[in-house]
C-alpha cells in the first residue's frame, strides 16, 4: 500500500447555528437534533464521532451544551427501548441522547460565539 491509499485520520470543524423545525412536542434542541441526525446517519459505523455543542453551554430550552454521537449511539437509544428516528421527529431528542449516554453538559459558559460542530473519522485505508 502507497501512502497516497491511507486516509485519516481527519476532523472536520464547522460553526455556525441550524435551525429547527419544531412540530413535535419533545424537548430538544439544534445542536441535541443535529447530533441525532448524525447519529442516524452513522449508525453502525466504527470509528466515527460527532459532535454538536453550544459554546453558551445551552441548547434550547434544555441543560444540555448538546451532544456526542458515533456508530453506536442509535443502538443505545435502540437498548433504552425507543428510536431515534421517532424521537427526532417528536422533537424529543434530549430523552432519547441522554439515554445513550450521549449529552454534554458543561453548565454556562458565559459566553455565546456561536454553536460547534466536529467530526472525526479514525484511520482508514482507502
Amino acid at each position: 500500500m502507497s501512502r497516497r491509499d491511507r486516509v485519516g485520520p481527519t476532523c472536520i470543524v464547522g460553526g455556525g447555528e441550524t435551525t429547527v423545525t419544531v412540530s413535535g412536542s419533545g424537548i430538544g434542541g439544534r445542536n441535541l437534533e443535529f447530533a441525532a441526525a448524525a447519529a442516524l446517519v452513522i449508525d453502525g459505523a466504527s470509528g466515527v464521532a460527532i459532535g454538536s455543542v453550544g459554546t453558551d453551554g445551552r441548547d434550547g430550552p434544555t441543560d444540555a451544551a448538546g451532544a456526542v454521537v458515533d456508530g453506536e449511539t442509535a443502538l443505545r437509544v435502540r437498548a433504552a427501548r425507543m428510536e431515534l428516528a421517532d424521537q427526532l421527529r417528536n422533537n424529543d431528542t434530549l430523552r432519547a441522547l441522554d439515554a445513550a449516554g450521549a449529552v454534554m453538559r458543561t453548565g454556562a459558559t458565559g459566553t455565546n460565539v456561536m454553536d460547534v460542530y466536529l467530526a472525526t473519522i479514525a484511520s482508514a485505508q482507502g
